[in-house]
């Protein structure tokens, strides 16, 4: 099972929004997807889940349950563990427990694998707490999703400083090749500036163009592949799909 986490140390970016379409378009393409939803206001579980669930990734870490009875269908192929946004324990856990804890998201991990899925697509907060760096490190790669602003490539290295720790204290090699530039307006002279500049990186860029729709399909509760397969934004995502399918 191949694990990715999508984080930055910022938030407004986009990964929610990316990472549960990366995740559904990847369950389109025929893979058995988990998305974990990690981000303590559980924008991702609200997204996908028109009611609320019994159980949540907390009670998981907590041993109130196991994980397959803790897994949401979404549909054939693609699965939720939810974080509740509110009443939900995901903060007190990472704040008290967690600490005492440090292989919970491996055994997690393996558990998920036991379960035969092929991806796990975790969705992080913008911070970098003991929750976060302990997630990261049990992850095969990180994606970054970025907006076209002033200190994006600040926030790459920051991120990167960050990741070299976590990669030497935990004796990990977490990848971190992929950045996506999220909200890009080619008629904007900044947006191309930053983007040429992330371009001389040793990177793989993808640009998510500026899509109403995208906003309009959350809303909705659908991914943007089910409400309106005419998206401009859909051939960059069947692109990054594609990639992380190929890369495996």
């Amino acid at each position: 099972m191949v694990k990715i986490a999508f984080h930055i140390q910022k938030g407004g970016v986009g990964k929610t929004t990316l990472s549960g379409n990366v995740a559904y378009n990847l369950a389109l393409k025929g893979k058995k997807i988990v998305m974990i939803d990690a981000d303590q206001q559980g924008n991702l579980s609200s997204w996908f889940l028109h009611t609320l669930p019994e159980f949540e990734l907390a009670d998981i870490l907590n041993k109130k349950t196991d994980a397959e009875k803790a897994l949401v269908p979404i549909n054939e192929n693609l699965c939720i563990i939810p974080t509740f946004g509110i009443g939900g324990s995901l903060k007190k856990y990472a704040e008290t427990a967690l600490v005492y804890e440090p292989q919970a998201f491996n055994k997690l991990c393996v558990r998920l694998q036991q379960l035969n899925f092929d991806y796990a697509i975790f969705d992080l907060s913008p911070g970098m707490s003991l929750l976060e760096k302990n997630i990261i490190a049990v992850m095969d790669e990180v994606i970054t999703p970025l907006t076209p602003a002033h200190f994006s490539i600040d926030g790459i290295e920051i991120f990167n400083y960050e990741l070299s720790k976590i990669n030497d204290d935990f004796s990990k090699q977490v990848k971190h090749k992929k950045i996506i530039l999220n909200m890009f307006n080619n008629s904007f002279r900044e947006h191309n500036i930053i983007r040429d500049k992330m371009m001389t990186l040793n990177y793989t860029l993808y640009t998510i163009g500026q899509d109403r729709k995208l906003a309009e399909s959350q809303t909705a509760g659908q991914s943007i592949f089910q409400y309106y397969a005419s998206s401009k934004t859909i051939p960059e995502f069947d692109r990054l799909t594609g990639d992380i399918i190929e890369r495996r």
